[in-house]
């Protein structure tokens, strides 16, 4: 029972935070977003590894919460818009994957050969990114984060079925 009761919050967790997370003030999600971006990767910012999307677009979106960021570097900052002139590349995939990617319990380069992960445009601006992300070190986040980040994958990644292209 407690496992078709977990399987079945974890697989409609998007249909019940669609509404809400759509609700949040785009200012609100971009200074959310922006702090994280900045505590993750405070290293690379420093160390100039986001030069490469100098002036380019990258569309990060969440499918089946219907919400996209779009995220640049200009003038050595991270930049993150609601809309962009243009998209250079797109990584875009389901709430719950994304989550497994952040929790390191699945590999980008896994769910993208399993087309769960959707990246479009540019390629070599696209590998670009990936490598950013795989290169993140939880271990630089702060101990609530990681954890809570940790945990929360493990409890999607238990409540998924089987087979993900089957609903639970």
């Amino acid at each position: 029972m407690f496992t078709r009761l977990h399987h079945m919050l974890v697989s409609r967790a998007p249909d019940m935070l669609r509404i809400p997370a759509r609700l949040v003030p785009f200012p609100l999600q971009q200074a959310l977003m922006g702090h994280g971006l900045r505590l993750i990767f405070k290293e690379a910012l420093a160390d100039g590894d986001f030069e490469f999307l100098q002036d380019k677009w990258l569309k990060i979106a969440i499918e089946d919460l219907g919400m996209a960021w779009f995220i640049s570097y200009q003038s050595e900052q991270l930049l993150i818009a609601e809309a962009a002139p243009r998209v250079d590349v797109s990584f875009a995939a389901q709430l719950n994957d994304l989550i497994l990617i952040a929790g390191r319990k699945e590999d980008p380069d896994s769910l993208f050969f399993q087309r769960r992960l959707r990246i479009e445009g540019d390629t070599e601006l696209g590998l670009e990114v990936k490598n950013l992300m795989d290169s993140i070190d939880l271990d630089v986040l702060p101990s609530l984060l990681k954890h809570g980040l940790t945990d929360l994958a493990s409890f999607v990644q238990r409540g998924l079925p089987l087979n993900p292209a089957q609903p639970a």
